[in-house]
């Protein structure tokens, strides 16, 4: 028996944007990455005193901001508490493990990724199937669909 398909751990912000850099370069696509270090410096810290560069634990909070270059538009922001948003084409996945990062960039430029719709009720969802059973779901907004993601569109079966 096969058990669930298993996702190598990403402990920091920095092994995720290496394994980001990995996946750029297998696909030819230019990256640039963005670096903030320190509690003063990440978003999420906005509760830091001022000058605070270290956590209590005494950790220096590692945030980055990648961009890739190609089509689609995607950017990856990945945050020190193990999680990171990613954007594709103007649509946002929020709360994506770290973990699953490299696999989600995979499925959108290996083509896995598409768009579901239907026409009563009106609505369009960007779909991005992980190995296993995990999905990614957004609402794409009406007028939003952009060249590639019309492009990536599959019929509603059933």
């Amino acid at each position: 028996m096969i058990g669930p398909m298993r996702r190598p751990h990403l402990p920091s912000t920095e092994s995720v944007v290496t394994a980001i850099r990995g996946i750029a370069d297998e696909y030819g696509l230019e990256i640039e990455v963005t670096d903030d270090i320190g509690a003063d410096r990440t978003s999420r810290r906005t509760s830091a005193g001022v000058f605070t560069v270290v956590d209590p634990d005494g950790s220096l909070p590692h945030e980055a901001y990648v961009e890739l270059g190609g089509t689609p538009s995607v950017s990856v922001r990945v945050y020190p508490e193990d999680d990171a948003q990613i954007t594709i084409d103007g649509v946002g996945f929020d709360d994506v493990p770290r973990d699953d990062v490299p696999a989600f960039l995979r499925s959108v430029y290996g083509g896995i990724a598409h768009v579901r719709g239907r026409l009563f009720p009106p609505g369009w969802w960007l779909v991005v199937p992980l190995p296993g059973d995990e999905t990614y779901k957004e609402l794409v907004l009406l007028g939003a669909l952009t060249p590639w993601m019309s492009a990536h569109v599959r019929s509603r079966k059933g």
